[in-house]
């Protein structure tokens, strides 16, 4: 896929050198029904087409509650290619166009992919977030653009986590963390200086997170696995 209309085919030499390198992963295109089409790289499933079309792929979000109710947010580094410097949802990536990550059954393969990058972003270790703890809700199907060049358009697979863990965050892939209230997030939606990524402002302004936040103890009512939300 070329470079967007009017940047140099080599713009992306100005990007963050470890976030360039992870362009290059292939991630699992779907038709809006969440079927496999196929793969791309994520430089290209990210770029915004000269006709405004991004390529719909396969993604993740992680809701994770410590024992007290609390969720964890993280600010998304500068660095990053997509809405740097945003707060959003514990942890927000994609499952890559790999066995592993591609087994369907029960989601197992989104699973595995959020356990990888819960490690990667947030340095939380595999057996603080067994495969078991992931609650899978739903999926959620929603587009936006970044800036000019960049943008996301996916099809957002949902999960919730509660558990006590231990955080190491990667500073490339993050600037600040912290656990939050419901009260607390409101707040800081409303801050002038902050800024939420769009998926996390859809579901938060959406009622889903405040209904699942409510209801930690029991979500198993609130689990969807045929729909597809648009959003």
């Amino acid at each position: 896929m070329p470079a967007p209309v009017g940047l140099p085919d080599n713009f992306e030499d100005t990007i963050d050198p470890i976030q360039r390198q992870l362009l290059a992963e292939e991630c699992i295109l779907v038709n809006k029904d969440d079927g496999v089409l196929g793969h791309d790289s994520k430089k290209n499933c990210h770029l915004v087409q000269a006709n405004g079309d991004i390529l719909l792929h396969r993604a993740f979000s992680v809701f994770l509650f410590n024992t007290k109710g609390e969720l964890l947010l993280q600010k998304r580094s500068k660095v990053k290619v997509t809405f740097p410097s945003m707060y959003t949802n514990t942890c927000c990536s994609h499952p890559l166009f790999r066995n592993d990550e591609m087994t369907e059954n029960e989601a197992l393969g989104v699973k595995v992919a959020a356990q990888r990058r819960l490690y990667e972003e947030l340095g939380i270790p595999k057996e603080d977030v067994p495969l078991d703890a992931f609650q899978y809700l739903t999926r959620i199907h929603y587009k936006a653009t970044s800036n000019s060049i960049w943008g996301e358009h996916e099809i957002d697979y949902i999960f919730v986590i509660q558990r006590d863990v231990t955080i190491h965050p990667n500073p490339n892939e993050i600037d600040d963390v912290r656990y939050v209230t419901l009260e607390k997030l409101h707040e800081l939606k409303n801050r002038d200086d902050v800024q939420l990524t769009p998926w996390f402002k859809l579901i938060l302004e959406s009622g889903k997170l405040p209904l699942w936040w409510k209801n930690l103890n029991n979500l198993k009512p609130f689990a969807d696995h045929d729909t597809i939300h648009r959003m």
